[in-house]
């Protein structure tokens, strides 16, 4: 590893939720130990109710933008963190990354109803991704996952 900070980057289909979702929360948990980053293999603009279930736990991710996967693409990567299967599917290679971790989770952009049905889908991801972190985190955020 470099003596720059190692950089994650998450990615999904739309970078609208899930991988917003893991970088805000990245951040929260391991400081400054990462450079966090997200993007979307067809990004969507980041969707207003990941905004409100960061804030509810006050992460403030109103500056994140829906970020492409190519501006990354010629980036240092230490980890990708693929956090939906359609974007493994069409995920561009990251000859540079040292890991790639494959996490999928349900895509709460998805999820139909009221507006407190629909949050409750976002929660319910938000808490699933920082389950998973926390692990990882703890775990020494190791490399490829078996």
């Amino acid at each position: 590893m470099s003596a720059s900070k190692p950089r994650v980057l998450f990615l999904c289909t739309g970078n609208s939720a899930r991988s917003q979702l893991g970088e805000a929360l990245l951040r929260a948990l391991a400081g400054e130990r990462f450079l966090c980053c997200s993007a979307g293999t067809d990004p969507q603009g980041v969707n207003p109710l990941t905004l409100e279930v960061l804030d509810e736990i006050g992460l403030d991710a109103r500056a994140h933008t829906s970020k492409p996967v190519e501006a990354f693409l010629d980036v240092p990567v230490e980890h990708v963190i693929i956090v939906c299967d359609a974007a493994a599917r069409t995920c561009p290679t990251f000859t540079g990354a040292r890991h790639v971790h494959r996490w999928p989770f349900p895509d709460p952009a998805a999820a139909e109803g009221t507006h407190a049905q629909r949050l409750a889908s976002f929660r319910a991801v938000r808490e699933a991704i920082a389950a998973r972190l926390a692990d990882w985190l703890a775990a020494g955020a190791p490399g490829d996952d078996p």
